[in-house]
């Protein structure tokens, strides 16, 4: 689903359908995964989202089940090499990842490098090709001018996906930023709300708001 009518009352399981249920800290372990994995079973979360490394175990955890698995690619910073990341997407999806969470590479964007930008998402995008593919753009290191630019290049690139952040920079998921991301890619598009949502008020907000996924660590805190 990649618009959801702003009219249209969440219940808590309507949230839990959209959770990207996260777990991607270094620090994390494979008890971690499993935990997530049973978590994201018992509540109905929509998807697990976590580092390529650990697309495998998810993959052992949740076979049989509707959960689909999401690998971040390019994480958290997004400035490799853009075939270092076409490689990672394409074996994440080997692995067992149905969606890949990509970054953009935000230097290249302040650069004026447009092109290089959206080459570097291309790289991704052919790599999968038909798996959806989110784009990270990291809004809370972007100017006003330069999200929507952002979300453009994305969608030019054959992204599914904008999302908001990777929750590991200066900041996360803003109502604003969720409702300009919206009106930029219209509703064909997807747009994934993550960073900082930690109760199921915000998460219907962000909803309202214009967002399709939520992206959370803190999920059974918001459907709880």
């Amino acid at each position: 689903m990649f618009y959801i009518p702003v009219d249209q009352k969440m219940t808590k399981n309507d949230i839990a359908k959209i959770i990207d249920h996260t777990q991607l800290k270094a620090e994390t372990t494979c008890n971690d995964i499993i935990r997530l994995c049973t978590e994201a079973k018992k509540y109905s979360f929509g998807t697990v989202c976590v580092n390529s490394g650990y697309v495998a175990l998810a993959k052992k955890q949740l076979t049989g089940t509707s959960v689909k698995i999401a690998s971040v690619v390019g994480f958290p910073l997004g400035a490799m090499d853009s075939v270092a990341k076409a490689f990672e997407a394409e074996r994440a999806i080997t692995l067992g990842a149905n969606e890949i969470d990509m970054v953009m590479n935000i230097g290249e964007l302040k650069s004026e490098n447009y092109k290089k930008v959206e080459e570097d998402i291309k790289y991704v995008v052919d790599a999968v090709n038909p798996t959806l593919v989110k784009v990270i753009i990291e809004t809370a290191l972007l100017t006003a001018e330069e999200k929507p630019i952002a979300c453009s290049i994305a969608v030019s690139a054959g992204a599914k996906y904008v999302k908001t952040s990777t929750g590991f920079s200066k900041g996360g998921a803003t109502i604003e930023d969720v409702k300009l991301m919206r009106m930029v890619v219209g509703k064909n598009i997807g747009v994934k709300a993550a960073g900082g949502i930690h109760d199921f008020e915000t998460a219907v907000k962000m909803v309202q708001a214009g967002a399709s996924r939520i992206g959370a660590s803190k999920s059974v805190e918001i459907v709880s």
